[in-house]
């Protein structure tokens, strides 16, 4: 209904004070273009596979960061406004749209006669410049390629050629090109030795102007990338001389000095600068160089973001030199140079918005008393190959495979992790963890009693047995380092034991190598080093040998002198030792290791190309890869499924194939003999069921495919049982304005049976009461962009689990976690092993090889889109991802497509770039992390976000184009000594955030600082979510995982900060985070038949919304905890175990008294 009403009065009839010159003040280019007397319909763009399946009818006098350009003849101005151009007349009026449908187009400038337009537009897949013809409304592709992005736009005074800022990375700094009108490859005008800062960034080149003079092309420089916290300058005003190549620095101050305008006869230059906070219009006179303030404050700048639509928008001088035509305060203003009085010039844009199919799904929260366990980990087959061992919710099992029942190894204190079998198939060697430490055991396959093989405490990782069976190696790092820092880490040695046990020795440091495994025999240990490769040493540790390099996506920036590509993030040899076993971001692959004297190197950026012949096993991912013992076979894991390929098979069906394809006369290879093949781009076309030359098994349903094997655990899940009333309490219960002044809440075992007034609920017999009489209830806060920063690999109680559930978070959503090990953690959680709020998480994000060459996806096309959706919607189970920069604009519908088709609701990574987010709302996705970093912002961009449904997490304690919000809290107040804190936060990760804001272990990046209040952003920001929310858009609170449990709350009091009503930032805090999850229909507020997941407030957050950290209780799912301690209430009377990496302080019989 709210969404309705925004539409409704967006369309409203607006005044037009200039409607009645607009007639008489149209100028020959304005009659060039086609008047449009009522709002255009959204139509396809060119190479863009999404069309547009709603409309959000749009009705504006006002707009969002407008880049615009006068005419030569001065008499009309083109801009830029939601991804669509427009002409205006000079005086102003009803604007006529010169371009529309689903293309983003922006930075418009007129041509030096007034005949075209030159802008950026993603119309055909990727951001490129292109020209449009005023007259003819024909567009010409000016740039080539769909990986590169553009900006700024500017015509030589001739108007042949047009100079541009391209950059090649989503983040990186951006370099200018000079192109032809007429098309070409172009060339870079100003080329440096090297990168700065750490090698990833060139300095960056951006808005290049022209003045009187052609020679010199005016432009602001970068000195580095962007930076989290910056410091003041970052931009300096340039001049590239076009003759001789040289740089010369025109302005520079504090506040930095940008887009760079210059008048057509030769005497002003404007450009941007900052004020303390607010940023300016200067304006010097060239032939004095006196300088002034021209107009201040305008448009707050982005020189803190990647700058995507530039430092400031577009703006121009007059013809006649005499004033500047800008927009700020969404308005589009004439200053005059000889300072007298602005005046606005009034514009109208009727206009129909296309927006991208409804994304939106509700899921039911799955309460069964049996769950199905979502992973198993660490699978490794038995030496005949007629078992599987694998660990599942933390337990050792073994299963005959692949037909058999798993059966549960043994049952000790803590977790169990990562087997390994013995040459015979007799023992299991594995590690486990427990609060006092780690241990490495053995247990006989069969189940019995363990041998502890080393006798001490410390943390064991990844043992291996030799081929002779005499001794298991396995890496070790110090216990107390794990107990002290909530945290693995630390340095780590490789050691070996003796198989029945005994004394550790030492091998060698670990110096970045891990995985230790045999090759055809006992002589040599084998590990993997993403710095040197696949290399072995002797067991003394020495005689290093480098025997193969193996690497994924190439880097678009390579620093100088360093890796051109991605490293494999693991390279296992086959026991035969003529193979190896790779992983490449998500995928697997199987490649020779040729006997060559140097290190040969292996590039699997593409397998058609590479050096020796290579074969894809994956292509909706796989972790945990491991050979058999034959080496004939290659095993993996993704969720609680389990592959294996069969090698030799596989190559007999490419034989049979071949053969066939010779008959019929087909010369094309064999996907496991790979050329390369055009990829189609038309969505629209059925799927592709011929082979797919260096795809995995899934793109190829002709050629051999994997055994797939579910394997099912069950467990109990956990849920209380028993029923308790809590009485007497304001109720909050976000079912609309309601508030209950004082009322009751009755629970049975997990869910909510009544709400009402006190006394009138029916209250079964033995029912618990809980007199909570003067205080507030309310429903659990959700954090939807919740990092919970977890151990891999080994796993324990999370700290940050606790910390969060303490202060009120009863629903976490990871958005991009970095490991498949939550998926566990997750397991763990409902099965009750691990106290925690509700873990909903998107598993490991969707990124682009461009922009995380390491761990990204190319994205060919929507078939392979629907490939890796499957590893989320299959395998995962997450019903959502994060679209992480995942690639050009084509790409990214690509995905929402594939998202929509399997019911998955995907968010995306703001990027510190506002015309990707613009795109991203229009495209429908259903979230936004991350603040806009374009601020103010208007009724454009408010009303497309309420229209599209898209729920905008802005993450304020880490805002965009600004100083980070919790810097504000860790300088103005005290949060080391604050004791709830201290009690669920390690010393070493408290110490760490709070004693030197200098560089955080939990923040990253330029993550400190001391800034002046009016410095930080988030006050702007959060005015942009109060009006998202007024308009009926969806607004979350999620707290980054800066400082786990009382980040949440400096999260929400600065989302309220904005002016948003007490109640509206406590609804963002519930009701609204659990819709933009999907999870509305059990989460977010207190009603009958909604789970129990309440909070009990010592003072009321209506009052003041400090109050939301005043909690008494909190319920997750029926139990009831202490806040203060966590300590469970009911049903069960249970204190908690003391929380890992909680030291006291040193106590010791020496030192200075």
């Amino acid at each position: 209904m709210l969404k309705a009403l925004l539409i409704s009065l967006l369309t409203a009839t607006l005044v037009n004070p200039a409607g009645a010159q607009q007639d008489s003040a149209r100028g020959d280019t304005l009659r060039r273009a086609t008047r449009a007397d009522s709002a255009p319909r959204p139509r396809p763009s060119r190479d863009l596979p999404l069309e547009a399946a709603r409309t959000l009818s749009l009705d504006t006098d006002e707009g969002s960061w407008m880049s615009l350009d006068v005419s030569p003849d001065g008499r009309t101005i083109v801009f830029d406004l939601l991804g669509d151009l427009y002409l205006l007349p000079i005086a102003g009026g009803t604007a006529s749209p010169l371009t529309s449908g689903m293309a983003f187009d922006a930075q418009p400038r007129f041509s030096p006669d007034g005949k075209s337009i030159v802008f950026t537009s993603d119309r055909d897949g990727g951001d490129n410049v292109w020209t449009l013809d005023v007259a003819t409304r024909r567009d010409r592709q000016i740039t080539k390629g769909k990986t590169n992005r553009y900006r700024s736009p500017e015509w030589t005074p001739d108007g042949k050629y047009v100079v541009v800022s391209r950059a090649s990375t989503p983040i990186g700094g951006s370099k200018l090109w000079l192109f032809h009108a007429d098309g070409g490859g172009g060339t870079q005008l100003i080329k440096d030795a090297q990168p700065l800062l750490a090698g990833a960034f060139p300095i960056g080149a951006m808005g290049a102007a022209f003045g009187k003079d052609e020679r010199y092309i005016w432009y602001a420089q970068r000195g580095g990338s962007w930076e989290y916290n910056a410091g003041m300058p970052q931009y300096a005003v340039t001049t590239f001389d076009r003759q001789n190549g040289r740089r010369e620095m025109r302005a520079n101050l504090h506040g930095s000095a940008f887009r760079p305008a210059l008048s057509a006869d030769g005497k002003y230059l404007v450009y941007g600068s900052r004020y303390e906070a607010q940023t300016g219009l200067r304006l010097r006179d060239l032939g004095t160089s006196e300088e002034r303030w021209l107009a201040y404050p305008v448009q707050h700048d982005e020189q803190e973001s990647v700058a995507s639509l530039d430092v400031l928008p577009g703006y121009s001088f007059t013809p006649d030199s005499r004033a500047v035509v800008v927009s700020y305060g969404g308005r589009i203003w004439r200053v005059p140079v000889d300072g007298s009085s602005a005046a606005q010039i009034p514009f109208r844009v009727v206009s129909r918005i296309g927006i991208g199919p409804n994304v939106a799904f509700t899921y039911k929260v799955d309460d069964a008393p049996e769950f199905i366990a979502r992973q198993i980990r660490d699978a490794v087959p038995s030496p005949d190959g007629r078992r599987l061992a694998f660990v599942a919710l933390d337990r050792l099992y073994v299963m005959d495979y692949p037909g058999g029942a798993p059966r549960q190894v043994i049952n000790l204190e803590g977790n169990e992790a990562q087997p390994a079998w013995s040459p015979d198939g007799n023992w299991l060697a594995f590690v486990t963890w427990t609060p006092k430490g780690g241990r490495l055991h053995k247990v006989p396959a069969s189940g019995g009693r363990a041998t502890d093989l080393a006798g001490a405490d410390a943390l064991y990782l990844q043992p291996a047995w030799s081929r002779d069976g005499r001794r298991v190696v396995f890496l070790r790092s110090p216990a107390q380092t794990v107990r002290e820092s909530g945290g693995f880490g630390g340095p780590a040695e490789l050691m070996w034991v003796p198989s029945s046990g005994g004394k550790p020795q030492f091998i060698a440091t670990g110096a970045g190598r891990s995985v230790p495994h045999f090759g055809p025999d006992s002589s040599r240990i084998y590990l993997y080093s993403q710095s040197d490769g696949l290399i072995s040493i002797r067991w003394d540790g020495s005689d290093q040998r480098n025997h193969l390099k193996v690497t994924g996506a190439k880097f678009p920036e390579p620093a100088p002198g360093g890796p051109t590509a991605a490293a494999a993030a693991l390279v296992r040899l086959s026991p035969s030792g003529d193979q190896a076993l790779v992983q490449v971001a998500n995928d697997l692959y199987v490649v020779p290791v040729p006997f060559a004297g140097e290190s040969p190197s292996i590039g699997l950026a593409d397998i058609s190309s590479a050096e020796f012949p290579a074969r894809r096993l994956t292509d909706v991912g796989g972790q945990f890869p491991r050979w058999s013992d034959n080496g004939r076979l290659v095993h993996w894991s993704i969720g609680n499924a389990h592959f294996v390929y069969d090698l030799q098979r596989a190559r007999q069906v490419d034989d049979s194939l071949d053969e066939a394809k010779r008959a019929r006369g087909d010369s094309t290879a064999s996907p496991a003999r790979p050329q390369a093949q055009p990829q189609s781009t038309d969505s629209t076309k059925p799927a592709d069921t011929t082979l797919h030359a260096g795809a995995g098994p899934a793109a190829n349903p002709a050629a051999y495919q994997p055994r797939e094997t579910r394997i099912s655990i069950r467990a109990k899940r956990d849920t209380p049982e028993g029923s308790v009333i809590l009485r007497g309490a304001r109720v909050i219960t976000m079912k609309g304005p309601e508030v209950i002044d004082r009322g009751d809440v009755l629970i049975r075992n997990n869910r909510i049976v009544a709400v009402g007034p006190s006394g009138t609920l029916t209250v079964p017999t033995g029912a618990r009461e809980i007199d909570v009489s003067g205080k507030t209830i309310m429903p659990g806060f959700v954090d939807t962009h919740a990092h919970l920063r977890v151990q891999q690999g080994i796993h324990l109680q999370p700290w940050s689990y606790l910390a969060n559930l303490a202060y009120g978070v009863t629903t976490t959503r990871d958005p991009q976690t970095g490991t498949t090990d939550v998926l566990t953690y997750e397991d763990a959680v409902t099965a009750g092993t691990a106290i925690g709020p509700r873990i909903y998480h998107t598993g490991p994000g969707l990124f682009s090889t461009g922009y995380l060459p390491s761990a990204g996806e190319d994205i060919k096309d929507l078939e392979h889109a629907r490939r890796v959706m499957k590893r989320y919607s299959m395998y995962y189970d997450t019903k959502t991802l994060k679209m992480y920069i995942a690639g050009n604009r084509q790409q990214r519908q690509w995905i929402i497509q594939a998202a929509r088709e399997q019911r998955i609701m995907p968010t995306t990574e703001g990027a510190l770039d506002f015309r990707y987010d613009l795109t991203m709302a229009i495209d429908g996705y259903p979230g936004q992390e991350h603040a806009l970093p374009a601020y103010p912002l208007y009724k454009d961009v408010v009303s497309l976000f309420a229209a599209s449904g898209t729920a905008y997490t802005p993450t304020l304690i880490v805002a965009y184009n600004g100083p980070w919000g919790e810097n504000y809290f860790y300088t103005t107040e005290n949060v080391y000594g604050d004791p709830k804190l201290r009690r669920f936060t390690p010393y070493e990760v408290l110490a760490g955030a709070t004693r030197r804001r200098v560089r955080s272990a939990y923040g990253g990046g330029n993550s400190g600082g001391w800034f002046a209040k009016d410095e930080y952003s988030f006050p702007e920001q959060a005015k942009v979510a109060n009006s998202i929310v007024r308009a009926g858009g969806r607004v979350g609170v999620g707290s980054h995982g800066q400082l786990q449990g009382l980040g949440y709350h400096w999260e929400l009091w600065m989302l309220q900060s904005g002016g948003m009503s007490l109640h509206d930032a406590l609804r963002c805090a519930t009701i609204l985070g659990a819709e933009a999850i999907g999870l509305q229909q059990d989460l977010g507020s207190i009603e009958a038949g909604k789970l129990a997941d309440i909070l009990v407030l010592d003072a009321n957050p209506l009052e003041n919304i400090r109050n939301s950290n005043t909690l008494r209780y909190v319920m997750k799912n029926g139990r009831l905890y202490d806040a203060g301690s966590l300590d469970e209430i009911w049903p069960r009377q249970r204190a908690i175990a003391p929380i890992p990496g909680i030291p006291a302080m040193p106590r010791t019989g020496a030192g200075i008294r």
